[in-house]
């Protein structure tokens, strides 16, 4: 099934939309009619498709039909700038804020998807920028070494962070809905907070300085010595190719090659009187 797309309030830098775009089946979910009954303060009609789609664009189309779809404990400020404190209550109070980040729907399909479309609201986007430009950046550029484009690398690392902050859409189960409150406004379930605290940390990437270049010194010893060592093996097949029969002569000599004499010792069964200090006359005749 090819993507369904999005109305253009979905897109990056869009305004709010005046009307969400809501789309129902042709058979309503009772879970849908039971949430909008216990919503509205007012009883209205819910007895067709029709008045359901109506409930449901004006409830999610109010100013105050603001949605929590997470919460993020970051530092206040950088790494440098963080207060100690022998009390950790205290230190984490003083260092750690969090944002809330906040998104109204912009588009709800029950009949080819089965979803419903979030976008962040303006005040979590600058929130979350800030943050990103004041502190992440500022530990990231004091957490690497210098080099001549470095200044750059950072404003290229924040700039595609505002891109990405304002291009997402967090699209999601309709039956997200169920957790609608009054007014429109509403908190995601079933831990899909966790997955939109991921995304969202996911766009806060790493300060990736260059590769450090190879030292030409060491290059150089390097190349010297396997070139030294492939000429030295080189050279000892050639010589043992051109030379089988001294090579083999060799292999014998390192076979045949007799032990150095043992120290004499006296024969067991002879006495004093054998003659030893003229011994060595005797064994060369």
């Amino acid at each position: 099934m090819p993507p369904q797309l999005l109305p253009a309030s979905a897109a990056a830098f869009a305004p709010r939309a005046s009307s969400v775009n809501v789309v129902l089946g042709s058979k309503i979910e009772p879970w849908l009619t039971q949430t909008l009954k216990r919503i509205n303060r007012v009883k209205r009609p819910l007895n067709s498709v029709a008045q359901h789609q109506r409930c449901l664009t004006e409830t999610l189309s109010s100013a105050n039909a603001l949605w929590t779809l997470a919460s993020l404990m970051v530092t206040k400020a950088p790494e440098s700038d963080l207060r100690q404190d022998a009390n950790p209550l205290v230190e984490a109070i003083s260092n750690y804020q969090l944002i809330t980040v906040e998104a109204y729907i912009v588009h709800v399909d029950m009949v080819l998807r089965n979803e419903v479309a979030f976008k962040l609201t303006p005040e979590s986007i600058e929130a979350l920028i800030d943050y990103h430009k004041d502190i992440h950046c500022a530990d990231a550029k004091a957490n690497t070494y210098d080099w001549s484009e470095k200044e750059q690398q950072c404003k290229k690392l924040h700039n595609d962070f505002i891109q990405a902050v304002n291009k997402y859409v967090f699209r999601t189960h309709v039956s997200a809905l169920e957790g609608l409150e009054e007014d429109g406004a509403g908190e995601l379930l079933c831990g899909k907070s966790e997955e939109v605290k991921t995304n969202i940390l996911g766009m806060f990437k790493p300060l990736l300085p260059p590769p450090p270049k190879p030292v030409d010194g060491m290059h150089g010893e390097m190349h010297h010595n396997m070139h030294h060592d492939m000429h030295h093996d080189m050279h000892q097949e050639m010589h043992h190719e051109m030379h089988p029969d001294m090579h083999h002569h060799e292999m014998q000599q390192m076979h045949h090659t007799p032990s150095p004499p043992l120290p004499y010792t006296q024969p067991v069964g002879y006495g004093n009187n054998f003659g030893w200090d003229r011994y060595h006359e005797y064994t060369m005749i």
